[in-house]
């Protein structure tokens, strides 16, 4: 029996000017636990206006490997009336981290049709990775500013101090430590 929570992908957005990115994931109960449990893990001091969580179910992802090894993406055989899909872009390996950018939203009647039309429109870069998350899946922060501020702005009256400033028992160690050549008693 599995007993780990779902686990759901956390989505950023650092300014209103940047795109949401894949920041990591999280393992919550239910989409709200997922969202608040993100914005702990993923927004206590970086900055952020936006953050959206999504389960990882519910992604269909394909890299340029499994595109160029012939991965077939079957179009839905049958007649659903198309959603809206939110599409994100990997197109670099230089970060530290995966970051995968949303690059738009699209309207199709499954998530294979939208990532065939992704890859049509969106080509002004060249993509390792897709995600394509259906948008009823996704949960997101409220936009409100009074949200957003009570989210995502710093602490500046909190005080934070370093780790430095507790001292370190290492610090006071080395006056008990035993010189080569001590006899043990």
């Amino acid at each position: 029996m599995d007993t780990q929570w779902p686990r759901w992908e956390v989505f950023k957005q650092d300014t209103p000017s940047k795109p949401h990115q894949a920041v990591g994931s999280v393992h919550a109960a239910d989409p709200f636990h997922a969202l608040l449990t993100a914005r702990n893990v993923f927004a206590r001091r970086p900055q952020a206006v936006s953050m959206w969580v999504a389960p990882a179910s519910a992604i269909l992802s394909v890299t340029k490997e499994e595109l160029a090894e012939g991965r077939e993406l079957k179009p839905s055989t049958f007649d659903l009336k198309p959603s809206t899909y939110y599409v994100f872009r990997k197109t670099s390996h230089k970060r530290s981290m995966t970051f995968v950018d949303y690059v738009g939203e699209l309207e199709a009647p499954s998530p294979e049709d939208a990532l065939k039309l992704a890859i049509e429109r969106f080509t002004d870069a060249p993509a390792l990775a897709w995600w394509v998350v259906p948008a009823s899946s996704v949960t997101k922060s409220e936009d409100s500013p009074e949200t957003v501020e009570s989210w995502f702005a710093p602490a500046k009256d909190k005080t934070y101090k370093q780790q430095s400033y507790y001292g370190l028992v290492g610090a006071h160690a080395g006056k008990h430590k035993r010189t080569q050549g001590d006899d043990d008693e």
